[in-house]
């Protein structure tokens, strides 16, 4: 296996040009592949969305949808009703991450219940003792 990652030197402010660090700044936080997973069943409406995660707050759904539309992984159309009925939908660029990303959830299905056994098990070192 070989991961190609590059360098970045502490304090020259270059971690924002490892393509690895700016994509993951997007879409490894706790919700944004779950927004675009729900997405990859088709173009959804917000409330849509909220109520296939569920444990999402309104406001928190809106920051990552923002910053998945500013990415351009999903669109954002609103047509003009009264209310205003806006819909989210997964770019070719959206969707061609979530190729890549489904080894990573089929791993993680199958892998969950190892995970959760090693974290029971897991005792942490003991803290160091100030002398």
């Amino acid at each position: 296996m070989n991961l190609s990652l590059p360098p970045v030197l502490p304090g020259t402010g270059h971690a924002t040009q490892c393509p690895v660090r700016d994509v993951l700044d997007c879409i490894g936080d706790r919700w944004s592949l779950l927004v675009l997973a729900n997405l990859s069943r088709g173009t959804l409406r917000f409330t849509e969305v909220k109520r296939a995660i569920g444990d999402i707050s309104q406001r928190m759904l809106s920051q990552t949808l923002r910053a998945l539309e500013r990415d351009g992984y999903v669109t954002r159309e609103v047509h003009p009703t009264v209310p205003p009925k806006v819909e989210y939908t997964l770019t070719v660029l959206g969707t061609s991450l979530l190729e890549k990303i489904e080894p990573l959830v089929s791993w993680a299905n199958e892998n969950h219940d190892q995970v959760r056994k090693a974290r029971d098990a897991y005792v942490p070192p003991p803290a160091a003792t100030a002398k």
